[in-house]
């Protein structure tokens, strides 16, 4: 009996399977109407060496080539802070906390209408080093690495939009 609920088991969840809706989001790949919808967002400019970083990112992961067909303008802006924690004896910080925040609004081109509007968060830890030179390096390789998650964040979200918004 118990032979039999081992095979029966699997078998019962392999039958249900299909009703569980999942679905890859890019399901037809490059021609899908996801793809279709991330490449067709521009970027507006975000000031700042912060926002450069985090536009190219996000540039590079919509896959946007220049091309004319904007129907949707993706709008962002970052607060970046650096907070000292972990003071030594001598009253000096040895760890700092950088946090990149981002709001961000999917605005519908043609209507002005705002299709989404979130935030996302990432945060590093940075290690104070005896250099000044060393630690200001350490805080720009932080940023570079934030600016990078918060892109992958902020598409991620916007083509799960897109993704529910195409099965509509």
């Amino acid at each position: 009996m118990k032979p039999l609920l081992t095979w029966l088991a699997p078998l019962a969840l392999i039958v249900l399977l299909p009703g569980c809706a999942l679905h890859p989001l890019y399901a037809d790949g490059g021609d899908g109407p996801v793809a279709g919808a991330l490449s067709s967002i521009e970027v507006a400019p975000i000031g700042g060496q912060r926002g450069w970083l985090v536009g190219n990112a996000l540039n590079d992961r919509l896959h946007r080539q220049g091309t004319g067909n904007t129907r949707f303008r993706l709008e962002v802006e970052l607060d970046d802070q650096i907070t000292g924690y972990g003071v030594r004896r001598d009253n000096a910080i040895s760890r700092e906390r950088r946090s990149l925040r981002a709001r961000y609004r999917l605005v519908d081109v043609a209507t002005g209408a705002v299709l989404l509007d979130q935030s996302a968060m990432a945060d590093a830890g940075i290690d104070v080093a005896g250099s000044e030179y060393a630690t200001v390096a350490a805080e720009q390789t932080a940023l570079e690495r934030l600016s990078e998650t918060l892109a992958d964040q902020i598409v991620a979200r916007v083509a799960t939009y897109a993704g529910r918004s195409a099965a509509k």
